[in-house]
């Protein structure tokens, strides 16, 4: 392996523990500086060209160099550059951006919170379920359950939620009132033997018990992204939700839909809550709200908790909650032509049309030797690599197998993102069939390698 690859590799494995690094420094160690884009391209500083299969961090949904976003962002800027949503105050923007969302959005949900990111969604989205239950005169019901593997932010209350390791370690989170149950992670959590269906029936008698333990005048809320995203891209069983969802309304529980990677056509649909029949009480959403192009975010909520939540308000004076930056006139302008192309060029049925390729096109990787599953939806897959298929074995130290496959993929030109092992695609929607079998060349030759250099380098499965 060339010194070059070596030091990707441990860039890869290092990224969630030393993100801040001065940036000279960072140069000179080889790191990939983008400085453009081009559609579904990023452009390096040596000028090198990338097809950018992770859309960013699974947000550019209409790539790096869309005009009309561009032109938005800079008419509102010369016509108001910024204004607030405190005090019974707005601006035109996030006015109608709201209305969009509301029209866009499951017909339940009828009121929009705007703030900055998906993790102040899902923070906004927390301090909601807490305020709501108290108007209703149910302070005791307060506990969130969210699950394995399931990513919602880095704040304190959205890392919580996210039970990944490094995301809590040494950050003194969960903080009280945060509880987890199972992800529906057949591939590594089926039972031998166990069906889809019965697979599922566990996991919703699971989360009964867990409801039952805590007791159900406890527990407020359950929040779950349509497919797990940054947890390994973890498809639910056909039946999950549906299962799920029962469990929920027997104990008044509300549903908090994370829709802040799958929202906007991601799964071929609009939203993954209607791929998979989910129903949420509330909805967060971010990412490709705005395609990235400026920060912003959104909470949308049903009717019912809007009311109890202005009711009380009404009796406390104010609604104590808001971001300087939300609801912020550029971003919504922004936010609002992005919706715009959504439907204007049927982006959701171009989902449904070309997402088969790339997951078909992966697919052709199962018998690989060091494959051990290929799972997606719509525009939006992941490769498991394991170290023994037939066991599911996976290579240890984790991370290190998978490090080395995007670091080469990078070298061929193609950017994926590599999640202890488990390779992601989820590219800007608007890649055509011609850039899918690109991003698939792209894979095939780092897989190639990867086997190669699993093979050289003698890599044991963990005993």
């Amino acid at each position: 392996m060339s010194a070059r690859s070596n030091s990707a590799v441990s860039r890869d494995i290092a990224y969630h523990l030393h993100p801040y690094t001065n940036a000279r420094k960072h140069e000179a160690e080889g790191s990939l500086i983008i400085e453009r884009g081009e559609g579904v391209y990023v452009i390096d500083n040596q000028g090198k060209r990338y097809l950018e299969a992770l859309a960013g961090l699974w947000c550019a949904g209409l790539g790096f160099s869309e005009e009309r976003l561009v032109k938005a962002g800079s008419a509102q800027l010369a016509k108001l550059p910024f204004y607030h949503s405190f005090a019974q105050k707005t601006s035109g923007p996030a006015v109608d951006l709201a209305e969009k969302v509301v029209e866009m959005t499951p017909d339940q949900l009828t009121k929009v919170f705007f703030a900055n990111s998906g993790s102040e969604a899902n923070d906004t989205a927390i301090k909601i379920v807490w305020y709501y239950n108290n108007a209703l005169g149910r302070p005791e019901k307060k506990k969130i359950i969210s699950r394995a593997k399931g990513y919602h932010g880095v704040t304190i209350a959205a890392a919580s939620l996210t039970a990944m390791p490094y995301v809590q370690a040494d950050f003194d989170v969960p903080i009280p009132n945060i509880i987890h149950t199972d992800a529906p992670y057949a591939y590594r959590c089926a039972e031998p033997g166990e069906s889809e269906e019965a697979f599922t029936d566990r996991l919703a008698r699971g989360l009964e018990e867990l409801i039952e333990r805590e007791g159900p005048e406890t527990v407020a809320a359950f929040i779950g992204e349509p497919v797990q995203g940054a947890g390994g891209v973890i498809v639910p069983p056909e039946s999950y939700w549906p299962k799920i969802q029962a469990v929920l309304r027997k104990h008044d529980v509300l549903l908090i839909a994370d829709e802040v990677i799958c929202g906007f056509g991601r799964t071929g649909r609009m939203f993954g809550s209607e791929t998979f029949g989910m129903e949420p009480d509330i909805m967060t959403l971010a990412k490709q709200l705005s395609s990235a192009y400026a920060p912003i975010s959104a909470v949308v909520v049903t009717d019912a908790i809007y009311q109890a939540v202005a009711d009380n308000s009404e009796k406390l004076g104010s609604f104590g909650h808001g971001y300087t930056y939300g609801s912020h006139p550029v971003s919504a302008a922004i936010a609002l032509e992005t919706l715009k192309i959504y439907e204007e060029r049927d982006i959701v049925a171009h989902v449904r049309t070309v997402g088969p390729r790339m997951l078909e096109g992966l697919r052709r990787f199962a018998d690989s030797p060091i494959v051990g599953e290929v799972r997606g939806v719509g525009l939006i897959a992941a490769v498991e690599l394991v170290a023994d298929k037939a066991s599911k074995a996976p290579f240890e130290p984790a991370g290190k197998v998978g490090a080395y496959f995007t670091a080469r993929a990078t070298e061929h030109g193609v950017i994926f993102r590599n999640l202890g092992d488990t390779i992601a695609a989820c590219p800007p929607m608007i890649i055509t069939e011609a850039q899918i079998d690109e991003l698939l060349d792209g894979f095939a030759k780092a897989l190639a390698e990867t086997e190669a250099w699993v093979a050289a380098e003698g890599l044991a499965a963990v005993a």
